[in-house]
């Protein structure tokens, strides 16, 4: 199948990437400046892994989002918060229907490259915060994207059951170097370690039992996060020693 990847530059999305080029034919690879604090850094990445691909790639100013929409991940909006990816105060960085806005760009640029597949790297990690990655939403946007095209482009979303551990070790399967990712929300020179990308990202390798390459400003150990059902203390304590 011809596909357009969406991809930021972020560990996810390069994994997706390189799942697609393995699984379909990589018609075009798709970014978004919408005035986050790190797009000038992850988007580098995006390019790099296309051209490493052999893939072109473009990226879609949606500048009205940083100027309009309310959202801590934007330079208009205050402070990172800092913490576990899943607990309440990240929900500081959602910007508001992104996904289904950049889908809706998305799916219009991939029926006029020829493409009858777009690939999203919404992940499990990303239910508990962001509404606009679970698969019911997808699975409606998906259902949107087919039934309003010609072309019937489907929405491919391979993640979607996966945590980032388990993305991580696919990545490691496919070849991805993951020195040539950017996570950080705060977009400075390296990445910062503490704010809720960084967390997760550390917590990643962990779980994949992979060595970290990402240079941190700071290595603390590693916040727990809320409780979910099912988890108990014992859980908890163990993250925290690591």
């Amino acid at each position: 199948m011809k596909v357009v990847v969406l991809c930021s530059g972020g560990m996810d999305s390069v994994t997706a990437l390189h799942w697609a080029r393995a699984h379909h034919a990589v018609t075009a690879v798709l970014s978004f400046d919408y005035g986050a604090k790190h797009n000038h850094r992850e988007i580098p990445f995006a390019v790099e892994h296309a051209r490493k691909i052999g893939a072109p790639q473009q990226t879609i100013s949606l500048d009205f989002i940083g100027r309009l929409f309310a959202s801590d991940l934007l330079k208009s909006g205050d402070a990172i918060p800092e913490g576990h990816y899943a607990d309440e105060n990240m929900k500081r960085t959602v910007v508001p229907f992104r996904n289904g806005i950049m889908l809706a760009a998305a799916c219009g640029f991939a029926e006029s490259a020829g493409a009858e597949g777009l690939v999203i790297a919404a992940h499990g990690g990303d239910h508990v915060i962001y509404p606009d990655c679970r698969e019911d939403f997808m699975r409606a946007m998906g259902d949107a994207m087919r039934l309003g095209t010609y072309a019937g482009v489907q929405l491919l979303r391979p993640f979607i059951k996966l945590n980032k551990g388990e993305i991580a070790a696919e990545g490691l399967r496919l070849g991805v170097d993951y020195a040539r990712t950017w996570s950080c929300y705060k977009g400075g020179v390296i990445h910062c370690g503490v704010c809720g990308t960084c967390v997760e990202r550390r917590e990643a390798f962990q779980l994949a039992g992979l060595a970290d390459p990402t240079v941190y400003e700071s290595t603390p150990p590693l916040p727990a996060g809320p409780k979910q059902g099912g988890e108990n203390d014992e859980e908890n304590e163990e993250r925290q020693k690591h």
